[in-house]
């Protein structure tokens, strides 16, 4: 697929040691960190270049960073960046950093009254693979709480109420459940497997935001969807393209 076919570019990484850590309450399956918050927690630590600042203005210079994540990121535990591998205390890869070549946002926007229409249809509502996932699990209180719905055009879309905390991280993992909910199906549960996002702005705290989610194309047990970021007036804040396994 596209997505595992980018023309990476590892020099733009940072080459010190870094140690990060996903917090438990970041959780996507049980027992391990969520992959948007993932991937966006290894692409910030491994920026060698300023990130946007929370609220800031749009940065159209900003350049897409790929994460892949090789083991589903262990939680509460230290974890090793260096030279844009991500490896946990027993040495084993978790996830792999890089630049690749800049590529366009696919998912269209919507109004905020289409994303609540659809948000209200979120078939992860009453049959979710995860529902703890701090993303996109309705049982999970204190987490996102994106529910994408399906569109007419079979996209999906949500609204998204940023946090008091958001940041570029928050902007990934924004990103990352509504492209996997335009493949997810009941019986049919996909994790993502790789993230490539571009965030050039992040949303105020409290802004109510739009998400979007389109599928791209299914090849064997991979999918490629892609997904976008409305801030309250419609402008761009991110956009992602990713790689979703079926488990």
């Amino acid at each position: 697929m596209a997505g595992c076919q980018a023309d990476r570019r590892p020099g733009w990484l940072r080459s010190e040691v870094n140690d990060v850590i996903i917090g438990s309450r970041y959780n996507g399956p049980p027992g391990s960190g969520n992959g948007g918050w993932s991937a966006g927690t290894f692409a910030v630590a491994a920026q060698g270049a300023s990130l946007p600042a929370p609220g800031g203005r749009p940065r159209r210079d900003a350049e897409p960073v790929e994460v892949t994540l090789r083991r589903p990121p262990p939680l509460e535990t230290p974890l090793t960046l260096d030279a844009g591998e991500v490896r946990d205390p027993a040495g084993r890869l978790v996830a792999e950093v890089t630049t690749v070549a800049p590529f366009d946002p696919v998912a269209e926007p919507v109004d905020l009254a289409t994303a609540q229409a659809a948000a209200a249809d979120y078939p992860g509502l009453v049959n979710h693979p995860f529902p703890g996932c701090y993303v996109c699990g309705p049982q999970h209180a204190d987490g996102l709480r994106i529910f994408p719905g399906p569109l007419s055009d079979g996209r999906t879309a949500a609204p998204f109420r940023a946090p008091e905390e958001a940041d570029v991280v928050t902007t990934w993992a924004a990103l990352d459940c509504p492209g996997g909910w335009s493949v997810i199906a009941p019986g049919r549960p996909y994790l993502l497997g790789r993230m490539s996002a571009v965030v050039l702005a992040t949303p105020h705290p409290n802004d109510e935001c739009v998400v979007t989610g389109v599928l791209a194309g299914v090849q064997g047990r991979k999918a490629e969807v892609h997904s976008s970021l409305f801030a309250p007036d419609g402008s761009l804040l991110g956009y992602a393209r990713a790689t979703w396994i079926a488990g």
